[in-house]
């Protein structure tokens, strides 16, 4: 079997929110990978968090060339293949995320190519993971943030994550003290606490959005509601910092999502700056690579969960592995995933149940492809 042709599409997805009283739409980027085989197997590959045009420039430029003639299960081989390419000096941006896209849908091709669904192919040590739902964006304020919290909660999830420190290093020309900032997070929190009770477990997440100052200063305050992790707290995932907000907090620190080779997850280890990382398959390099840090998350006796959203490809790395952690169920992220795929599983009473059908276990709607595309 050889690769025959390679696709990428660079995607803008309106999403349409109706939930307490707020209408408004919003916008989110991914890019969605195709790769064809002249056996007739199709493979789906996603990613974002990123400039997804240029992504997908990367790869239908230079990716989809050096791939095509390729045994797309070789996935060892193209991902070395891939990253000599596209990153030979250590880079870990665009490059990294389109290397993500590619090697997510090659594993989709090696599952149905063997008739197991991913997750089996990684070791198949669960069927059902657990997931909790990321829902506390800015844009719910702070008068209803509570009771967007009960709807979830009403839906069956027990745990919850809400964004803090908002653009705050980088809307400081506004200009936006942090301190205020804080104040209006910590008052967040306090609200969501107040509106689930104290059985609900709760996350935040910075998306290293503030400075050591301000990351210290809003873990302290908001210690008493019961945080079960802080979430990229600190700008640039800044390793020696990261080791110093832990000592300062009894919240556990968790970083990692955005990064893009095994040596930075090393480094976040070995300095004892985090106590959970969170690979993503669909920034992190894919499978290939999510699957080495994990192992070296078991030798750490480190945690990994996943942060970053994509929770229907994360699960498959959750699923396969031993160590494998929770699957983050990104509100925006799970409705655009609706939007473009079919056969997506649902989650029911915190958890998600893995899918049999081989490869990942859902398709990519062309017509619907084809609308947004029209869009974007």
């Amino acid at each position: 079997m050889k690769i025959s042709k390679v696709v990428a599409h660079a995607l803008n997805v309106p999403i349409e929110i109706d939930i307490c009283d707020l209408r408004q739409t919003n916008h989110l980027g991914a890019c969605v990978v195709e790769i064809e085989t002249d056996e007739g197997l199709k493979g789906c590959g996603l990613t974002a968090i990123t400039e997804v045009e240029v992504v997908a420039a990367a790869i239908n430029k230079i990716a989809a060339e050096a791939l095509v003639g390729e045994d797309p299960c070789n996935t060892e081989k193209l991902w070395e293949k891939l990253y000599w390419l596209m990153a030979p000096r250590g880079q870990t941006g665009y490059a990294l995320h389109a290397i993500a896209a590619l090697d997510i849908a090659l594993w989709d091709i090696k599952g149905q190519a063997l008739g197991q669904p991913v997750w089996k192919l990684l070791g198949g040590a669960r069927s059902i993971v657990p997931v909790y739902a990321t829902f506390g964006f800015r844009f719910f304020g702070n008068e209803v943030i509570g009771d967007a919290a009960k709807l979830w909660v009403e839906q069956g999830y027990r745990g919850l994550k809400m964004t803090v420190g908002d653009g705050g290093l980088r809307r400081r020309d506004e200009p936006r003290p942090l301190h205020n900032l804080i104040e209006e997070d910590v008052e967040r929190v306090a609200r969501v606490r107040e509106a689930v009770g104290p059985n609900i477990k709760l996350f935040v997440d910075a998306n290293c959005n503030l400075d050591p100052y301000h990351a210290i200063q809003l873990a302290r305050e908001i210690e008493q509601y019961r945080i079960e992790f802080f979430e990229e707290p600190i700008t640039q995932n800044d390793v020696r910092r990261l080791a110093d907000l832990r000592q300062r907090t009894t919240i556990p620190v968790a970083a990692g999502q955005n990064e893009g080779l095994s040596y930075r997850f090393r480094d976040l280890m070995i300095a004892g700056a985090v106590d959970i990382v969170q690979p993503n398959v669909a920034i992190t390099g894919g499978y290939t690579q999510c699957t080495k840090i994990a192992g070296m998350a078991q030798a750490f006796n480190v945690g990994i969960d996943n942060g970053g959203a994509w929770p229907h490809f994360n699960m498959h790395l959750h699923a396969g592995l031993a160590n494998g952690g929770l699957v983050e169920m990104h509100y925006i992220a799970v409705e655009l995933c609706k939007s473009l795929f079919d056969g997506l599983p649902e989650a029911k009473d915190g958890s998600l149940a893995l899918p049999t059908l081989p490869g990942l276990g859902f398709t990519l709607n062309q017509e619907r492809l084809g609308r947004i595309k029209a869009l974007s």
